[in-house]
């Protein structure tokens, strides 16, 4: 994309819009333009060959995500910069996995970094603001403490996938039946699995044990 890509506004607050023009401006693009509804979107997209649009995914007439990554698959070469006041971790982490076409600023970040997200989209590159890359961090950290096991969790999960029960996994530790038990259960609700199966798995993607072990 180019400096020439057009411009459009998706958001229904006037000084918002106001104040994305003017950033728009002293970047240089092109004078943007303001769409009030999904009708009214669709139709300029559709007779535009290049644009970066700028929504407010919260306040614009969009139904859901599933709908947004729809209008970026129909409307090939358009990018999208989502300019929100609030946005869940879930709903921006499937959008970034599911299209490179989307960009995240919120609208308490900096002025430098709002102009930094529309020259992003311009030049076809993705930009995420830096709270929500923070709070997706801070999500995916808050994730791993969650499902981190103790040594003696690891130890017994890998005895788990070698194929061993519990009792002959208490006999090796010198461990009582009920101590390895609560273990295990610990172990199926930490890594979010239901089954030895699943927990297998799990330690081969780990690699806590490796595949030739496992078929032994």
């Amino acid at each position: 994309m180019t400096q020439n890509t057009d411009i459009i506004i998706a958001d229904n607050q006037d000084i918002t819009c106001a104040g994305l023009i003017h950033a728009c401006m002293e970047i240089g693009t092109q004078m943007p333009v303001r769409v009030e509804d999904k009708g009214a979107l669709v139709e300029r997209l559709a007779a535009e060959q290049r644009a970066v649009v700028i929504m407010d995914y919260t306040l614009f007439d969009v139904n859901d995500i599933d709908e947004l990554l729809i209008l970026s698959q129909r409307f090939a070469d358009t990018r999208w910069l989502i300019f929100s006041e609030d946005l869940s971790r879930d709903f921006v982490r499937r959008l970034l996995v599911m299209s490179a076409k989307f960009g995240i600023v919120l609208k308490d970040s900096t002025m430098f970094e709002i102009k930094t997200a529309i020259r992003s989209s311009i030049n076809g590159t993705r930009f995420v603001c830096q709270r929500m890359t923070e709070l997706m961090m801070l999500a995916e950290s808050q994730q791993e403490e969650k499902t981190a096991l103790t040594p003696t969790e690891t130890e017994i999960l890998k005895d788990i996938a070698l194929g061993m029960t519990t009792r002959e996994i208490a006999e090796k530790r010198f461990s009582s039946f009920h101590t390895v038990n609560t273990h295990r259960k610990n172990i199926f609700r930490k890594l979010g699995v239901n089954n030895v199966h699943e927990a297998t798995k799990y330690a081969l993607r780990a690699g806590l044990i490796d595949s030739a072990e496992y078929c032994i």
